[in-house]
C-alpha cells in the first residue's frame, strides 16, 4: 500500500469507480443520489469515483482530522478534500476533488482557518471581516495541521491578522503571500 493509515478508528467511506465519465452518465449518477469525485495524487493514476451524497456529507461532518479514509473499488486510500463545487441554489454538493495523502511526499494542501473570540473592535462599531477561509500549505501528510486557530479577541478597529503573523511548525510552509490579510476588524459605514 502506498499510503499511511492515519484514521484507523474512523468508519471507511465507500464509493464506486465510474466506468463512464460522459455527461449523460454523470447526470444519471447525480439523479441516483451520487456525488461525483476525482481522486488524484503525485505519481498515482487518477480515479474517477462516485459516493452516495448523504453518506459523504455524514462522513465529512464526523471526521476529526483533514485526512479521512475512503474505499473505491478494491483500493483503500487516505484522502484530503482539495476542492468542491456546490449547487448555487440548493447548496448541495455537485463535485469534489480528493487528493491522496501520500506518506513522506511534499504536497500542497488547503487548511481551514478557525476563528475564536470576540474582537474588542466590535464594541467600537467595527465589523469582523474574514478574507481567507483556507490557507495553502506545503508539507507532508504526517505534518498536515487540522486547522489554523486564530484568536481575534484583541483586534481593534483597523487591525488585521496577516499570513506572516501565523506561527507554524518547521515542517509546514504557508504558500500564500505573507502580506495577505486573513481576518480583520473594519469600521462600519
Amino acid at each position: 500500500m502506498f499510503t499511511l493509515n492515519f484514521t484507523k478508528d474512523i468508519d471507511m467511506l465507500e464509493g464506486i469507480v465510474r466506468e463512464s465519465i460522459t455527461k449523460q452518465a454523470t447526470k444519471g449518477l447525480r439523479r441516483d443520489g451520487y456525488l461525483i469525485a476525482n481522486i488524484y495524487g503525485k505519481g498515482v493514476e487518477n480515479i474517477n469515483a462516485a459516493f452516495k451524497e448523504n453518506e459523504f456529507v455524514k462522513a465529512i461532518r464526523n471526521k476529526e482530522t483533514l485526512i479521512f479514509p475512503v474505499k473505491v473499488g478494491d483500493k483503500e486510500l487516505d484522502v484530503v478534500i482539495q476542492e468542491y463545487q456546490k449547487h448555487p441554489v440548493k447548496s448541495t454538493f455537485l463535485h469534489v476533488d480528493l487528493r491522496i495523502a501520500l506518506s513522506g511526499v511534499l504536497s500542497k494542501y488547503l487548511v481551514p482557518v478557525k476563528i475564536i473570540g470576540t474582537p474588542k473592535g466590535l464594541k467600537d462599531k467595527g465589523v469582523l471581516a474574514l478574507s481567507k477561509k483556507r490557507l495553502c500549505v506545503k508539507c507532508t501528510a504526517e505534518n498536515l495541521p487540522n486547522n489554523f486557530t486564530l484568536d481575534v479577541s484583541n483586534l481593534g478597529v483597523g487591525e488585521t491578522i496577516l499570513v506572516r503573523d501565523i506561527k507554524t511548525d518547521a515542517n509546514v510552509q504557508i504558500m500564500d503571500e505573507d502580506r495577505i490579510s486573513i481576518v480583520g476588524v473594519i469600521k462600519a459605514k
